[in-house]
């Protein structure tokens, strides 16, 4: 009895890439722990940059806060000194603001002149004869005070009307068509006469007053009678203290005390 051949069975080597009890949960945990580990860092670092930017914008908005109210509160100071000194001097009357009387002076010939006004034309000191004219000669554009003092002495027309004041007239430097644009703007109605040349200015001797040398006016008022004589002159803007702003009541005051010029 022929047996048949017997073929030997062979175990079939366990597969290389099989994954082994245990391990296959293992590795995507670790892979997904890595990973929130690196999203977590992230996350951390990103909030602390936030907190960092934060952190500057609130220094820079409390020095910024700073910085206004320092401001704010300097231009409350030069307010609150400059309507405490008005409100004194207004009070205090004659002889509250110094001034200088230069020449010609009272009792003089008021020069005659032409120059463009801002109203439009020209006008002459002599279409005011019969009138009593208040003239004040100012530095221009680059003194607001002066402006300020027309749009002063524009406000108590009735009390220099009572005064017996007719006509205020401005005069100063600068372009007839620049003064005549800020007279517009600041609503005035007093005539501001262009002088680019500085012929009337020395003329009256107005330009030795103020603050920028000769090469301007001061803050100088002349009262021209009816009869085309000077009544009265006043020089605030000269040295030591320079005036560029008086009140309205003040000046009144010193016309009605008549000269008194200051040492």
């Amino acid at each position: 009895m022929s047996s048949k051949p017997r073929t030997a069975r062979r175990d079939r080597p366990a597969d290389a890439g099989a994954q082994q009890p245990g391990q296959s949960a293992a590795r995507p945990k670790n892979a997904e722990s890595a990973r929130d580990r690196k999203a977590s860092l992230a996350a951390a670092r990103q909030a602390e940059r936030r907190s960092k930017q934060r952190r500057r914008i609130a220094v820079w908005t409390a020095v910024a806060a700073v910085a206004v109210a320092a401001v704010v509160a300097g231009l409350f100071a030069i307010y609150h000194n400059s309507s405490s000194s008005s409100s004194s001097s207004s009070s205090s009357g004659a002889g509250a603001y110094p001034y200088q009387v230069g020449s010609p002076g009272p009792g003089q010939a008021a020069p005659e002149f032409t120059l463009a006004a801002s109203t439009g034309g020209n006008i002459s000191l002599s279409a005011y004869r019969g009138k009593t004219v208040l003239l004040f000669f100012q530095e221009g554009l680059t003194c607001q005070p002066c402006w300020d003092q027309i749009t002063d002495l524009q406000g108590h027309a009735a009390q220099l009307k009572v005064a017996g004041i007719g006509q205020v007239v401005s005069i100063t430097s600068d372009p007839v068509s620049a003064i005549t644009t800020k007279a517009h703007d600041m609503g005035l109605t007093v005539p501001v006469l262009s002088d680019p040349g500085l012929a009337v200015s020395q003329a009256y001797h107005a330009n030795g007053y103020g603050m920028m040398g000769a090469s301007r006016d001061g803050h100088t008022f002349i009262l021209v009678g009816p009869d085309g004589k000077i009544e009265w002159r006043a020089d605030y803007g000269g040295a030591p203290k320079y005036t560029m702003f008086l009140p309205a009541a003040s000046l009144l005051a010193d016309i009605k005390a008549g000269e008194h010029p200051s040492s």
